[in-house]
């Protein structure tokens, strides 16, 4: 993510104002623009907000997927941009199972190209949306998460972030990091607003090394240390199908890294908890913490649809030189 603190603050704020915005009024802002999702990967959430933020400022999107184009038939990924932009497409959003897609489709296409997530390497819109999570249900005098109860709608959806919003507020990421773009992009992002950022998860899943990616990052082995030190837990999946031949025992896992209610109310009865989804039941948590009253999931897919409203607008009036998520 090569935005600024300043450009972020700008899109939390252009987030809160078109959530807010009169539909009729907002599907006017892309009125007939061309936008293409490019989906090398199965997508849910990420696509389908996607889709729906587009349309909802107006704009026109068809969908192009790796089973249903000549891409199967072996096309390049050059080659379906330079078509896909023959064809009209102002720009492409594009999920690729290739680390660096989105920037090779952007230098053969000199189209705006957003980041729906590629290979292991990033998904920045996840992020942002993970931020404005974090900021709504965040104190940010305390720093401490307030309860669903007593939190006022849309608190700090839209504030201005600086280098200190976050600080003192300690985000524990859990699970499969290696193979994780959400959670690197999420370890590149919460760091420079001040948060400390914890990552935990079984050595076969998270190297030692990994507690050299940056300043604020940590690694602690012990779910249940770092859950006492958290405002805020992020789960993870396993993604089995990236693990190329790791052996993990799922039964040890869950003994390890499972987060359960018990051990969420005995370690870290305030915590927010999050996950990028999807979700896999009795693995990575329990159905009772999914749907429990700490759960943030589903907002998370809420703020998702604000989020790349904004992006999606920043990218069809943006100036050239200006960053992109």
């Amino acid at each position: 993510m090569d935005l600024d603190l300043p450009a972020i603050s700008q899109l939390l704020a252009r987030a809160a104002a078109l959530e807010s915005q009169d539909p009729l009024t907002r599907d006017r802002i892309l009125l007939k623009r061309r936008i293409a999702l490019l989906f090398y990967e199965s997508s849910t959430r990420t696509r389908t907000s996607f889709e729906l933020a587009a349309k909802s400022l107006g704009a026109d999107t068809t969908l192009v997927s790796s089973l249903s184009s000549s891409i199967e038939k072996g096309e390049t990924l050059k080659d379906t941009g330079l078509t896909l932009r023959a064809l009209g497409a102002e720009a492409i959003i594009i999920r690729h199972n290739s680390s660096g897609a989105p920037w090779l489709l952007e230098q053969e296409t000199r189209l705006p190209i957003l980041n729906a997530g590629d290979g292991m390497h990033e998904h920045p819109t996840q992020a942002l949306l993970d931020l404005r999570t974090i900021l709504t249900h965040l104190d940010l005098s305390s720093k401490t998460v307030i309860p669903s109860e007593a939190r006022a709608a849309s608190a700090a959806e839209g504030s201005a972030v600086s280098s200190s919003t976050l600080s003192g507020v300690t985000v524990t990421i859990v699970g499969d990091i290696l193979h994780s773009r959400v959670a690197r992009s999420n370890m590149l992002l919460l760091p420079r607003l001040g948060a400390r950022v914890i990552l935990c998860g079984p050595t076969q899943l998270l190297p030692d090394s990994a507690a050299n990616a940056g300043p604020g990052i940590s690694v602690e082995r012990d779910f249940e240390a770092a859950l006492r030190q958290s405002q805020v837990v992020m789960m993870l999946r396993i993604q089995a199908e990236r693990l190329a031949g790791l052996q993990i025992d799922l039964g040890q896992y869950k003994d390890a890294y499972q987060l359960t209610g018990q051990r969420l109310a005995a370690h870290a009865p305030k915590a927010l908890v999050m996950h990028p989804g999807p979700i896999i039941r009795g693995l990575e948590l329990t159905a009772g913490v999914a749907d429990g009253p700490q759960s943030a999931i589903l907002e998370q897919v809420r703020h998702g649809v604000a989020i790349r409203m904004a992006v999606v607008e920043r990218a069809l009036t943006a100036q050239p030189k200006e960053g992109r998520a």
